[in-house]
């Protein structure tokens, strides 16, 4: 029994006196390194500035539209494509495809239902669309399309207009842009800056489609005549975006 408790003391010595220096040298060991962080961005400053141009509104939309009714829907349907035919052939003879576009709009017939919710008869509606730059051939041909009458008009931008403010309105934002990066930077006690990010958005406000009541409807109908039209204007805004680095 002595002999086993002697050899497990020298065993127990033996890995003290081991494990003592490993210990000693790791808590006395300089401490490691950390990985330098990575260069975060300095003196940033996020900017915006808009540009905004208003022009003429030059493109006229107009909407002609008819109703009819019926006991069934196939008779409903032959009406309508009656009337759509012949407001086409009543304007199509003005519409030159670079001054007027002439295509048809919304052509629907449902049922109508009685208290019983039976289906009591049918009713559908056609609508013819005009639209073009040329305000006075498009109310001349409007005014000819016997079967139809005037439901809505709107007025909007063309794409050579739209492109032209937004061209200038961009111009203006990118100026403004510049500009207040400058005097920002300035103001913070920099000499100036570097641009880093930049985005560049637009938008258009135009005035909402102009409705006619039936009475209207009907008067210009009855006199055979024009509708006069006065368009509105639009405001193009160009808004521009970004982050600068002042230096």
């Amino acid at each position: 029994m002595n002999h086993r408790l002697v050899r497990a003391a020298r065993a127990l010595a033996l890995l003290l006196a081991i494990a003592a220096p490993a210990a000693h040298a790791q808590t006395h060991s300089p401490a490691t390194p950390m990985s330098p962080t990575p260069n975060v961005p300095q003196n940033v400053i996020q900017l915006s500035a808009s540009g905004q141009v208003e022009v003429v509104q030059d493109l006229l939309t107009l909407t002609l539209g008819t109703a009819r009714e019926g006991a069934d829907a196939a008779g409903v349907q032959a009406a309508l494509r009656q009337a759509l035919d012949e407001a086409l052939r009543q304007v199509g003879a003005s519409a030159p495809a670079d001054q007027m576009e002439v295509r048809t709009g919304a052509f629907r017939v449902h049922p109508r239902h009685d208290r019983n919710g039976r289906i009591s008869g049918w009713q559908g509606r056609a609508e013819l669309v005009l639209e073009g730059r040329d305000f006075a051939r498009i109310t001349q041909a409007a005014a000819r399309a016997t079967t139809m009458v005037i439901d809505q008009l709107a007025f909007g931008l063309s794409r050579t207009q739209r492109a032209r403010a937004e061209t200038e309105a961009q111009t203006q934002a990118i100026e403004r842009f510049k500009a207040r990066a400058s005097d920002v930077a300035r103001a913070f006690g920099f000499a100036g800056y570097t641009l880093r990010e930049v985005s560049v958005s637009g938008d258009a406000g135009d005035i909402a489609p102009r409705g006619f009541g039936m009475a209207s409807r009907m008067e210009a109908m009855a006199a055979d005549a024009p509708v006069p039209v006065e368009p509105g204007r639009s405001l193009v805004q160009v808004t521009v975006s970004g982050t600068v680095q002042a230096h």
